[in-house]
């Protein structure tokens, strides 16, 4: 019995690692597909399906657009847990050319694009949420485009136009991010932007609400270029006049504020919990105010936490198993 039961036992650890490399895509009815590659998931996918990412690799070739309504879940692109030894890494560009979509959880070694050229009649991509993410950049084009919302990624370059002249509507909350360029009747709240010494760090902005941000760049250009904004509760180390609830740290250093600062890098090794002496800030500006920030970055994916399997089967010949799991920090 105990021989067998080990080999049975083998058998489904090595079927369950095999399952583990798999993708799975759930459908609106709840049946579940499983795929190899992530280009053969977004083109088998029915419409309305979600594609959830293990940890690991996964390369997309810039030929695959995103055609239909999708959400793309990972496993978060700084995580560690039981089940998984990793973070989801998408090596390359995703398109989406579909309204209603997202991408959640994911490390993104390229820039999200969103909508089509403004060649394309009809090219517009509404609502697509790109959440939890580490990526270059998320660039959008104007051809019709509305309601992008960037929500709690890590942004290394920007967001935007894709395009020096025309603007974009769009929803930017809670990132760290490095400059936001072109964007118009748009959101801008609860960020930490680093900027740079030769760049505004929003760049031609014009009637959207700028609120409760940290800017942090030092030197160079000014904070914005644009005109007809609203400013309320931002901080930072340059003058910012069009705002009078304005909060100038010009003369204290970064690395004294926040309990780690990296040298302006837009990195998960900052963190810009603030330090005791200035908690009075804590709720107020940057990430970790307004609806808050996940610093593990970890999409609602279930993962195991727990398992128990007995060593023999019960005088009924029944196996007990317990698998206790846990998603977005909830058991």
């Amino acid at each position: 019995m105990k021989k067998k039961l080990f080999l049975v036992c083998a058998a489904l650890v090595w079927t369950v690692s095999l399952m583990a490399q798999n993708i799975s895509v759930v459908n609106s009815s709840g049946s579940t597909k499983l795929y190899r590659t992530l280009q053969a998931a977004i083109e088998g996918a029915d419409p309305n399906s979600t594609i959830y990412l293990p940890g690991g690799g996964f390369t997309i070739e810039d030929s695959v657009k995103i055609t239909k309504k999708l959400t793309i879940i990972g496993i978060g692109h700084k995580s560690k847990n039981d089940n998984v030894d990793g973070n989801t890494t998408i090596s390359g560009n995703l398109y989406f050319y579909c309204s209603n979509s997202a991408v959640i959880g994911c490390y993104i070694t390229g820039n999200v694009y969103i909508g089509q050229p403004n060649t394309v009649v009809g090219g517009a991509a509404n609502d697509v949420l790109v959440k939890y993410c580490n990526v270059n950049k998320v660039s959008i084009y104007n051809n019709g485009s509305l309601g992008t919302v960037v929500n709690q990624c890590y942004i290394r370059s920007s967001v935007g136009a894709n395009g020096s002249t025309y603007s974009v509507v769009a929803e930017i909350t809670n990132n760290v991010i490095h400059h936001t360029y072109y964007l118009t009747n748009s959101i801008i709240s609860n960020n930490i932007i680093t900027g740079s010494s030769d760049s505004y760090q929003l760049s031609h902005t014009y009637n959207s609400i700028v609120n409760n941000n940290i800017f942090t760049n030092t030197t160079g250009a000014a904070i914005i270029y644009g005109s007809n904004n609203s400013f309320s509760g931002n901080m930072g180390w340059k003058a910012l006049s069009s705002d009078e609830d304005y909060t100038n740290m010009s003369s204290y250093n970064l690395e004294d504020i926040f309990v780690n600062y990296n040298n302006g890098a837009v990195s998960p090794a900052s963190n810009y919990h603030f330090k005791d002496e200035y908690k009075q800030y804590e709720n107020q500006v940057g990430i970790y105010a307004g609806d808050g920030f996940n610093d593990k970055q970890m999409a609602p994916v279930p993962y195991i936490v727990a398992k128990h399997i007995d060593e023999q089967t019960d005088a009924s010949g029944k196996l007990n198993i317990k698998i206790r799991v846990k998603a977005s920090g909830e058991e």
